[in-house]
Formats: C-alpha cells, structure tokens, sequence
C-alpha cells in the first residue's frame, strides 16, 4: 500500500512537472508570434534568419529594493548545419543590478546569438552576458534593414517586452544556464545533457515542443 501510494504521488507529481515545461513552451510560442506582428516596432526578421541559436524567456521578473535582481525560465534552440531548428533545450536566466531601485516587473525576454562561438558555452552548462559572449542592445524592425548595417559586432543581441512592445535591452552581468531538472522531466531521461538535446541525430522531442518549432521556423 505504501509502494503503491509512494508510485501514485511521483506519477502525480511528474504529471504536473510535465504541465509546467508544457505550459513554457505555449508561452515562448506566443512571445515568439507576438514578435512577428507588428513588423516595424519588434525583433526584425533578418536577424532571426541569420541566428545560430534563439533563446526566449518569458515572463522574467526583475525585483528592485535597493539592490535588484531577475530571474526567468525559458527554452532555447540552436541551429544545425542544415539550417534546421535543434530539439528545446529549457534553460533558466538570472542576474543582478546595482543601484537604487524599488518595484517588481515582468517582462519577455528574447536573445538572438549571431555567431557559434556565443552559444559554445551552453554545452557545458552556462553562459554568462558581457563576459563568454558580447551583449548588445538589439536594432528594432526595420530601423535597418541588413546585418550590414549595424555590422553585428555583439554575438547576442538581446530584447525585452514589457507593454506589448519590443525594446533592446541591456543584460550584461546576467547569466543562461541550463535547466537540468526541466530537461529531464520534459525528455523522460535522468542526466540528459544540452548536447545529446540539440544533436542532429536526437531522437524527437515530445508533441508539446512542435508548436514551439514550426514557431521559430516561421
């Protein structure tokens, strides 16, 4: 009775671990979506088309009492040689400020990496903004409209969405490490790395993530 009770609590409590990584990836879909509507005022779609790897986290709260801090949990694909999207791998962001600040907000937030060298880091479990790999502001819709022109000299470009609305934002200091936990309830395997996730050769992800896919492929 006991063994059948104990079984019953962890099916339970996979069930609702699954619901959560579920529900993460429906809401980076619809940041994702949202971010194609209004052309001229978000993400532009020249740098997505020429991204190595897109992370979105939505729903990030940054928290100010004198000195602040933001923490997200999001998902993140990387492209392959074959220019398709690789396996989510979910991944948290956190970070901290210094200076006078009171209030809690939440915002989306999106980050677009423009070379290899930006997401290497990942693989081993973090990459920390403004130290492995340069962070920038991004440009706005079609404020210009070829990477030539603002030269892509940061290996991420990074936006935040607080009122519908995209705007560059500055995240250096702030670092995306792997969600382990999530990765594991998500794909069913205990100990699965980013790198077995975004392999060529990777088995499918579970049905939830193919709405997220036929996303950023759009």
């Amino acid at each position: 009775a006991v063994a059948a009770t104990v079984l019953t609590i962890f099916c339970a409590s996979a069930s609702v671990a699954g619901e959560r990584q579920d529900a993460r990836l429906l809401t980076a879909t619809k940041v994702l979506d949202e971010s194609l509507q209004m052309p001229e005022q978000n993400i532009p779609t020249w740098l997505l088309e020429r991204a190595y790897a897109v992370a979105v986290v939505p729903s990030v709260i940054k928290v100010g009492l004198g000195i602040g801090g933001r923490r997200g949990k999001g998902v993140m694909v990387v492209r392959r040689d074959g220019g398709s999207w690789s396996n989510p791998v979910f991944v948290n962001l956190t970070g901290g400020s210094f200076g006078f600040q009171v209030g809690v907000q939440s915002t989306d937030v999106v980050l677009v990496f423009t070379s290899r060298q930006s997401i290497e880091g990942i693989v081993g479990g973090k990459i920390t903004l403004g130290a492995d790999a340069a962070v920038a502001a991004g440009p706005i819709g079609r404020q210009s409209s070829a990477a030539t022109d603002i030269g892509l000299t940061a290996q991420v470009y990074s936006y935040s969405r607080a009122s519908g609305l995209f705007a560059g934002v500055a995240l250096d200091g702030s670092a995306l490490t792997i969600d382990n936990r999530s990765n594991e309830q998500f794909y069913g395997r205990q100990g699965i790395l980013a790198s077995e996730i975004i392999r060529s050769d990777a088995t499918a992800a579970p049905a939830p993530a193919e709405t997220f896919l036929a996303a950023i492929t759009r």
